[in-house]
């Protein structure tokens, strides 16, 4: 007895190019769309007003307030008087201030370096697998979260004082040089020190980079004979360029800015307020004394200003620069 296949009848008004039961979805007009997204607009600015409020209250309004303060004699308890360009041209004429100049352009040159080779030397140790890896990393970046506290400074003062545990060890060794922080030659050096001693915020940023290097590389090179410096100078800084690059500007952006430990360390207000004989007296120190302590917040001004235009100008060097030994993923120098 053979079996009847009955196929159910094809579904009247469906189709793939069907429209909906409830009809085609009409378009929005055009005045109507404009309400909806002036509303998101809205939403969108209310939600970002804390944020606007912060920047042109604290920090567009007293940029240009300054930028015009740094062409007037302010005292902060006058009216200004618009002197020109009288500010600038006593601070170029000033000895201080070419010699504040001088001790952050010595700063920046040798404390960034030290700090970067600290950083890149560490990194290299905990980028291979060891037991406790994850406390030597977070031991390691630690001081760079406490580093730039008012403690820290006070605590790192009193190490580098006369009769303190670097003297002492010093003399363990026959060097009796006194305490650092009061010789106006050794206190720039206990700076260095101290911000040496904060390497862990690039050494973080370089384990990240040295994380992305290809192993297959290395083990090329080991099959070709190279050796160990060979495989660093080669292989690894190449690979890391962007992220050296990366700390360079950072990190030098950040030691221009130098201003707590130098004013601490150097021994707080008062005539010494940048270390015995100027010793520690970084621009931004400078600036903070004629602004504060002599009142002259117009000159403050215009240094400030200054200091902004001498960093933009190196971070454009720096930008230029990577064209020659910056390397990236897609050939691109």
């Amino acid at each position: 007895m053979g079996t009847t296949v009955t196929h159910a009848p094809a579904m009247e008004g469906l189709s793939q190019d069907s429209e909906p039961r409830h009809g085609p979805v009409k378009p929005e007009r055009p005045a109507a769309l404009k309400r909806r997204r002036r509303r998101e607009n809205l939403a969108g600015y209310l939600f970002m007003s804390p944020w606007i409020a912060g920047f042109l209250l604290l920090t567009a309004g007293p940029m240009i307030a300054s930028l015009y303060y740094a062409f007037t004699d302010y005292n902060l308890f006058d009216a200004p008087q618009w002197i020109g360009f009288d500010n600038f041209s006593e601070m170029f004429g000033d000895p201080r201030w070419r010699h504040s100049v001088q001790v952050t352009l010595w700063y920046v040159a040798v404390g960034t370096p030290l700090k970067l080779i600290a950083a890149l030397g560490v990194a290299l140790l905990l980028a291979q697998s060891r037991r406790g890896q994850a406390f030597y990393r977070a031991a390691f970046y630690a001081p760079s979260l406490i580093g730039a506290s008012v403690s820290v400074a006070i605590v790192w003062k009193a190490i580098f004082s006369d009769d303190a545990i670097v003297d002492r060890t010093q003399k363990i060794f026959g060097i009796d040089v006194g305490g650092w922080t009061g010789d106006p030659d050794l206190i720039i050096y206990s700076l260095v020190a101290l911000t040496v001693w904060q390497f862990g915020a690039p050494m973080v940023i370089f384990l990240a980079g040295l994380k992305q290097v290809p192993r297959e590389l290395y083990e090329a090179a080991e099959v070709d004979g190279a050796g160990t410096f060979r495989r660093f100078w080669n292989i690894t800084l190449p690979m890391i360029s962007p992220v050296l690059f990366f700390n360079v500007l950072l990190e030098t952006i950040h030691s221009f800015q130098i201003f707590s430990s130098a004013y601490i360390v150097g021994g707080g207000a008062g005539g010494n307020a940048c270390g015995p004989a100027d010793g520690s007296m970084v621009y931004t120190c400078y600036l903070y004394v004629q602004g504060f302590e002599n009142s002259r917040m117009g000159l403050a001004s215009a240094m400030a200003w200054l200091l902004l235009v001498a960093v933009a100008l190196v971070t454009a060097v720096l930008f230029w620069s990577q064209k020659r030994w910056v390397h990236y993923e897609e050939g691109a120098r």
